[in-house]
């Protein structure tokens, strides 16, 4: 046991050195707990319920009202944006100084975006397949499909804010801000159609990435400006649902009237303000807890496979849903999600939905490594100057 803790304390050890000193870690630990929020949010309020030959999914949120607190702590979307939009206008002005064509760059961030999705649905074309091929109920084969490919809407519209990058690093985000405000209210105060919601997939995110672009200009780097976002987040959402009727819900609720989260209403949007103020203000705490090596190596890994967690986590949820009826319904699993005993439940049942997480990833990371191996071989094509610590430094960059 002593000998591979000390192989893996050194191996943190070496990929700590090897980072460079200028790499903003705080900015890679927010992300990773972006990422790891998603992931054990949608595992905790997503049900599949075994109901006679069908899987129909369910929600605690839809019985459990009182729980929708737990949105709140999990639903951490907009802290991503932020951290994308920061590391995208970096990565811009970086690949400007160095030569390289706007193409050059885009297609460098987009092969690592989108370089996970072909197995996902390569995988899950042919299981739809052989699902309907064996009889399999065309309305569980729906659900499973539904679930399974959702992420890829967070894809779409991530891929479209970094493509714009070059036209948003100045603009201020109270303007996406103003346009998700009077969306809503044309929607919900003057009974406008529903589909004009989907502006707000564009806008509604904007303002979590143009603030993360204002912080890769160093705009927002002092405290005050977190506590801003912060209290004027909190206050905003807190009003909007406790007079304006928005649901208290960060997430969409099955059967719910109206959505947070599809599309963004103003209430997401001033509560991801205010994460995006919380994640200003972790960033020198941070830094600190990251300067441990384990520390580091345990981000720096949820770094390099980012988009592959993300994509597998909803199959890991229903491979592990699918083959464990084969004893029978098990509680927190396919009962209905009617009663706090089931959110008990459902925690006991997290430690397998990681094991079968962490087969998804031994069979799929490679495919966003090595994307992202590829587009920083892309980018050292045009560089002027190499790094003299270039070879040791490729793992921790990459990360």
């Amino acid at each position: 046991m002593r000998e591979p803790m000390r192989r893996l304390l050194e191996s943190a050890a070496r990929l700590d050195a090897a980072t460079p000193a200028s790499r903003d870690r705080a900015a890679d630990g927010l992300r990773a707990l972006a990422i790891l929020g998603v992931v054990v949010g949608h595992w905790l309020v997503t049900a599949l319920v075994a109901d006679g030959g069908t899987l129909r999914t369910d929600s605690p949120l839809r019985h459990l009202p009182a729980l929708a607190t737990v949105s709140w702590l999990f639903q951490t979307l907009a802290v991503f944006f932020l951290v994308g939009g920061e590391a995208a206008a970096r990565g811009l002005a970086s690949s400007r100084a160095r030569g390289e064509s706007y193409g050059q760059w885009l297609s460098a961030r987009l092969t690592r975006l989108f370089a996970p999705v072909g197995a996902l649905v390569a995988l899950w074309t042919a299981a739809t397949a052989a699902l309907l091929l064996t009889g399999a109920d065309p309305a569980t084969v729906r659900t499973l499909v539904k679930l399974a490919l959702s992420p890829l809407w967070f894809l779409v519209a991530f891929a479209a804010l970094t493509a714009a990058t070059p036209l948003l690093t100045r603009v201020n985000p109270l303007w996406p801000l103003a346009v998700v405000l009077h969306v809503d209210l044309v929607r919900f105060g003057l009974g406008g159609p529903a589909w004009l919601g989907w502006t707000n997939l564009v806008a509604g995110w904007l303002v979590p990435y143009t603030l993360g672009v204002a912080w890769s200009r160093g705009a927002p780097e002092r405290r005050r400006a977190g506590w801003i976002l912060l209290g004027g987040g909190v206050a905003v959402t807190a009003a909007l649902v406790a007079w304006a009727g928005y649901p208290a819900s960060m997430v969409g609720v099955p059967g719910a009237a109206v959505s947070n989260l599809n599309p963004p209403t103003l209430a997401a949007v001033t509560f991801g303000v205010a994460q995006c103020g919380l994640a200003l203000l972790l960033r020198e705490p941070l830094r600190r807890v990251l300067r441990r090596p384990v520390a580091w190596a345990a981000v720096a890994l949820v770094n390099l496979s980012a988009m592959t967690i993300f994509l597998w986590h909803q199959t890991a949820l229903m491979a592990t849903t699918a083959a464990a009826l084969l004893a029978g319904r098990l509680p927190g699993l396919h009962t209905v999600p009617g009663h706090y005993g089931w959110a008990a439940q459902r925690l006991l049942w997290l430690p397998v939905f990681v094991l079968a997480l962490g087969m998804c990833w031994i069979a799929f990371r490679h495919r966003e490594q090595r994307a992202g191996g590829a587009g920083h071989r892309a980018s050292r094509v045009v560089r002027v100057q190499r790094d003299p610590r270039e070879p040791e430094a490729e793992a921790a960059r990459r990360a």
